[in-house]
């Protein structure tokens, strides 16, 4: 039935997207039992399990019988198992031992406190081991060796140089994987169509498609799968560039009010502030006041250290769009923030006739409806709020500029939900998160990016120490004689609760100990996300009215919160965060006139946590901290993908194809500037590539 069903598809004309919607269960060794363990990997057609790269590989380019083993190599060696034994060292360590055998003789292979590994053996099983072996009198023996699990038909198999390693799911085994991999490629290797002209693949060296198949699954050898992951890498990281590089085309297309900062405006404005402005300041107006200028929309990014003035930038953009009758809309992530925006505004438009207010998603029902009804009247100038502020019942009058505060809180679709029918406004987007430049040009690639560099005067320097187990009595001395001075202090910890699953301090914990122990004698208070909106609005003012000497926090902190009397952090759990975080708490201290302080007490960690640390302790330029962040730990942590909106790479890591980024930005920028659309019929595969993967994330509808 199953080759009934299979010649059947072959017999009528070849139809790429048909043979590769081919259920997963009519590919030959598959079945009906494996289907369903497949589905559970979204695996559920042909092409599917086509795509369905490894996620490693073994490299078993050294492999040799027991008899032919040397110490001091990486060898792998195929065998089965004669024996299992465990035993104990009577100081609580354990001992699992097996041997392997194959024709030429035995090998022992040991692992040391790790007494699970004992239920994953069994006399007779067929087992592939890698490590260096040593021996030891008669005997070959390999410590702790990375095993793998065979088949009995792959253990006379022709060894292969690289072993591939699939993602599996509960009841899968690694050779069944392979064995279906490989006769998927069998039957569909050829079937996909190839998507770039071969002056592209000669251009950039790449394997042509059903060549690279071939090799990402059954590499000959380690050049043939760096050239299969290239042509992959380059594909996915080109298609992504196409619909950014698309993005940028359409937005250009819109048609926004032209908001001229003329001298008079400008004067106005400059008026209004109390301070000097820096030089990275004055070139970023410059460049918002060019963007605003035009009859489409600005999308720009700014991006700055802690602490460099991005808010009164954005103060400059809301109010030239105020200065033409147009409404302006903050938009930030957290109540807190947008009402620290507030906070900042009042205070510099004491003298002013700009009308604003706070919209947020816990307000009174009254209160709501009447701020609704005054901005769609056009009786509020500008609007600081949450996501309440994209709620469908929020129309504007007549919105002109749109400002969204720390922009990787916010996908490209939320930031976009706020265009009008008539015209779209113009978008300003901050983070106080530097970004590195791989991620400006994927994740931010749809925006025009403005930097600022150098720190206002008068803001004083943070000091950074490591406060370890033996020290903490002497840190919380400090921290006890700046309250006396008059100052305050932040506590902040990464859980609100103790967690059985996650070994990391809570805020209720640390509340509970400082107020019965090293700060009993002051103030404190409590903050977190799961308080209602007026418990957190009640304790920030109690706290910058200094009612509360002690905030003991989790990151709602993160960003925005300014009270230049708090000159203390103490930071429990820093290894549950990134180093950028760390910066941003860091920069709510020493925002006065007084230096600031902050302490990271050191738990239980890995070298590799500390040496992340270590490295937040010795530097305060950000830019450097975001690199090294995500040098350290990928992409996801610094913007997760998810929270952005775009779907997560399959093969490409943005880390270690930072060249292929910059060939494939290049290339799909010099191809959208030929044909905008992607019209020509030779790029209607790379469009439906396109528009298949990133068309909703990334508002694309419109395209072909």
């Amino acid at each position: 039935m199953q080759a009934d069903s299979e010649s059947s598809v072959r017999a009528e004309p070849r139809d790429a997207k048909r043979l590769l919607a081919v259920p997963i269960e009519s590919v030959r060794v598959v079945g009906e039992r494996r289907a369903r363990l497949l589905r559970r990997l979204e695996l559920r057609t042909a092409g599917d399990l086509l795509f369905n790269f490894p996620r490693d590989y073994q490299d078993l380019s050294d492999e040799r019988t027991i008899a032919e083993l040397e110490e001091g190599e990486l060898i792998s060696v195929r065998g089965t198992v004669a024996e299992v034994a465990t035993s104990g060292s009577g100081f609580g360590k354990s001992r699992v031992a097996i041997l392997l055998a194959d024709e030429t003789g035995q090998l022992r292979a040991t692992w040391f406190n790790q007494p699970f590994m004992a239920k994953r053996f069994s006399e007779g099983q067929h087992l592939l081991l890698t490590a260096k072996p040593k021996q030891r009198g008669m005997m070959w023996e390999m410590s702790h060796p990375q095993v793998t699990w065979l088949a009995a038909e792959e253990l006379a198999d022709e060894p292969r140089k690289l072993l591939p390693v699939y993602s599996l799911t509960e009841g899968l085994s690694q050779y069944h994987m392979r064995r279906m991999v490989e006769a998927v490629v069998e039957e569909f290797a050829d079937v996909p169509e190839e998507v770039f002209p071969q002056s592209l693949l000669s251009k950039y060296q790449l394997s042509p498609l059903t060549q690279a198949l071939h090799d990402i699954h059954h590499p000959e050898d380690q050049e043939a799968l760096d050239s299969a992951r290239r042509r992959f890498v380059f594909q996915e990281l080109f298609v992504l560039q196409l619909a950014v590089s698309i993005r940028r085309g359409q937005q250009r297309e819109l048609s926004a009010p032209e908001l001229l900062a003329s001298a008079k405006i400008d004067a106005r404005i400059r008026r209004l502030l109390p301070f000097e402005l820096t030089a990275s300041q004055d070139a970023a107006i410059r460049e918002v006041a060019a963007d605003m200028a035009l009859d489409r929309p600005m999308n720009r990014l700014l991006q700055g250290d802690v602490g460099s003035g991005k808010t009164i930038v954005a103060l400059y953009a809301l109010l030239v769009a105020v200065a033409h009758g147009c409404q302006a809309a903050l938009m930030a992530p957290t109540e807190i923030l947008a009402r620290q925006h507030a906070k900042t505004l009042a205070s510099l438009l004491e003298a002013s006739r700009v009308r604003f207010a706070v919209l947020t998603g816990g307000m009174p029902k009254r209160e709501r409806d009447d701020l609704l009804q005054k901005i769609t009247a056009g009786e509020l100038d500008v609007v600081l709020g949450t996501h309440a502020i994209i709620q469908e019942d929020v129309r504007f009058k007549n919105l002109g500029l749109v400002v969204v505060d720390e922009q990787h809180k916010f996908g490209v679709r939320q930031r976009a939900a706020l265009r009008q029918e008539e015209h779209s406004p113009h978008y300003l987007v901050m983070t106080a998160t530097p970004i590195p430049r791989t991620l400006t040009m994927t994740l931010f690639g749809d925006l025009d990016v403005s930097t600022l560099r150098e720190l206002p005067a008068g803001r004083q320097p943070v000091n950074t120490y490591l406060i370890e187990a033996d020290r903490q009595a002497t840190w919380w001395q400090f921290v006890r004689d700046r309250l006396r001075e008059g100052r305050q202090a932040y506590v902040v910890a990464p859980l609100v609760d103790e967690s059985e699953n996650i070994a990391a301090p809570s805020v209720a914990q640390a509340f509970e100990q400082l107020t019965n122990g090293e700060l009993e004698a002051f103030r404190t208070g409590l903050l977190h996300g799961r308080m209602s909106s007026a418990e957190k609005q009640q304790t920030m003012a109690d706290f910058h009215a200094g009612k509360i000497q002690v905030l003991v926090s989790t990151t709602v902190i993160e960003v925005g919160v300014d009270v230049s009397n708090a000159t203390v952090m103490t930071v429990s759990g820093a290894e549950r965060f990134g180093l950028a975080q760390l910066h941003q708490l860091r920069g709510r201290v020493g925002r006065g006139k007084h230096p600031g302080f902050c302490g990271v007490l050191i738990g239980e960690t890995s070298d590799r946590g500390r040496e992340r640390i270590e490295a937040f302790s010795n530097s305060t330029d950000g830019f450097a901290l975001a690199e090294l962040d995500f040098e350290m730990r990928g992409p996801g942590d610094l913007f997760g993908t998810q929270q952005h909106g775009l779907p997560p790479l399959r093969i490409a890591d943005l880390q270690r194809d930072r060249e292929l980024l910059e060939e494939a930005r290049r290339e799909a920028q010099l191809l959208v500037a030929a044909d905008p659309g992607l019209k020509h019929e030779n790029h209607a595969r790379l469009r439906s590539q396109m528009l298949i993967r990133y068309g909703k994330a990334l508002d694309l509808g419109d395209v072909g």
